[in-house]
C-alpha cells in the first residue's frame, strides 16, 4: 500500500516538482500516435529505445536462428530413413495391407454412390459416363504417355515377360466394343464397366492355376473357364481371376451374358508393382450385353487369388455396383 507523503516531509527536489513543474497540454489522438512512433525527449521508437530494440532483435535472431537449425537437422534425419522409389513400410508392416481392393470406372459424381444411371435413347445422359470413361482412360492412351514413360514400356505376354526396368503396356485400342470411338457401348445400352485392382508396392498374388483346388464359391462358369485355359496353355493362367455375377437371383436374370475383355482377370506379368515409371495398372473391361432396361440392377465384382480375402459386408477383395438403364 502507497503511503501519501506531507508536503513537510517532501524533499526539496520534490517540492519543486511539485509545485513548479510545468504542465502540458493534453494530446490529441493523432499527437499521441506521432508521440509512439517517435518520442523526441526520450528518443524511444514505437515504444522502445534504439538499445532496447537491439537487444530483443538480437534475442529473436538468435531464437529463429537456433529454431530454424533444428528443423533442419529433423528434416534431413528424416529424409535418411526414406527412399524415393519405395515406401519404408510394406505389406504386413504397412497399413494398406495385402489386401487389394477391386475398384471400378466409371464413378458416379456422388462419392458414397455406386449407381451408374442414365437413359439409353438420351445422348446427352450416356455422355457424362463417357467423358468420364475417357478422362480415365487418357493414361492409357498412346498419345497420351509422356516420353519418358512411353519409352520405358514394353508390350508383354505371359511367355513374354517385361525385361528388367521396363513396364508392360496396356493397350486399350483393341478391346472391342468397349472403345470411345464406339461411346464404350452406352448409346446401345450394353455399357462397358472397367475394373482395376488397387496398387500395393511389392504384392504378388498367389494364383488359382490348378483346376483341381479351385473355391466352392466360384462361380461355376469360371471355373469352367479355368479349366478350358489348363487344357489350353498353362502359362495362361497365371492370372488374378475376375467373375461379376448378379447380388440376387433377381438381378442374375436380369444382368444378362457377360463378356470381359483382354482377359477374364489382371495378368500375372503386370506384378508386383515396384513405383516403375510408365507403369500402368491392368484393367478388365466388363461388357453387358443385354442387360433388363427399366430395372436396377445390383453386381458384383470380385477378384480371385489364394491371398486376396473376400468380405461383402467388409467390400474387401469385391465392389458393388449399381446398374440402371432407362
Amino acid at each position: 500500500m502507497t503511503v501519501k507523503k506531507r508536503p513537510s516531509d517532501l524533499s526539496s527536489l520534490e517540492r519543486f516538482n511539485l509545485y513548479y513543474k510545468v504542465r502540458e497540454d493534453p494530446l490529441s489522438s493523432g499527437e499521441k500516435f506521432r508521440r509512439y512512433v517517435w518520442n523526441p525527449k526520450t528518443k524511444e521508437f514505437c515504444g522502445r529505445t534504439a538499445t532496447s530494440w537491439s537487444k530483443i532483435s538480437l534475442f529473436y535472431f538468435i531464437f529463429y536462428l537456433a529454431l530454424a537449425i533444428l528443423v533442419a537437422i529433423c528434416m534431413w534425419t528424416f529424409l535418411q530413413l526414406l527412399d524415393a522409389r519405395q515406401p519404408k513400410w510394406q505389406l504386413e508392416s504397412s497399413i494398406i495391407g495385402t489386401n487389394p481392393g477391386l475398384g471400378f470406372r466409371p464413378t458416379p459424381p456422388e462419392v458414397a454412390s455406386s449407381v451408374i444411371w442414365y437413359k439409353g435413347n438420351d445422348p446427352g445422359s450416356h455422355q457424362f459416363w463417357v467423358k468420364q470413361m475417357s478422362k480415365f482412360l487418357t493414361a492409357y492412351k498412346r498419345d497420351g504417355k509422356s516420353a519418358g514413360a512411353g519409352q520405358n514400356i514394353h508390350n508383354c505376354d505371359f511367355k513374354l515377360p517385361p525385361p528388367a526396368g521396363k513396364v508392360c503396356d496396356v493397350d486399350i485400342s483393341a478391346w472391342g466394343p468397349c472403345v470411345e470411338d464406339n461411346n464404350f457401348a452406352y448409346h446401345k445400352s450394353t455399357p462397358c464397366i472397367f475394373l482395376k485392382l488397387n496398387k500395393i508396392f511389392g504384392w504378388k498374388p498367389h494364383y488359382y492355376n490348378s483346376s483341381d483346388a479351385l473355391p466352392v464359391d466360384m462361380p461355376d462358369d469360371l471355373k469352367e473357364h479355368i479349366r478350358n485355359m489348363t487344357a489350353y496353355d498353362k502359362n495362361y493362367l497365371n492370372m488374378v481371376w475376375v467373375s461379376c455375377i448378379g447380388e440376387n437371383p433377381a438381378d442374375r436374370e436380369n444382368i444378362g451374358p457377360i463378356t470381359y475383355l483382354p482377359y477374364r482377370g489382371f495378368p500375372g506379368y503386370y506384378f508386383p508393382y515396384t513405383n516403375q515409371e510408365g507403369y500402368l495398372s491392368p484393367l478388365v473391361a466388363v461388357h453387358l450385353q443385354r442387360p433388363k432396361t427399366g430395372m436396377l440392377i445390383n453386381m458384383e465384382c470380385r477378384a480371385w487369388a489364394h491371398n486376396i480375402k473376400y468380405d461383402r459386408h467388409e467390400g474387401m477383395g469385391s465392389v458393388h455396383i449399381e446398374i440402371m438403364i432407362e
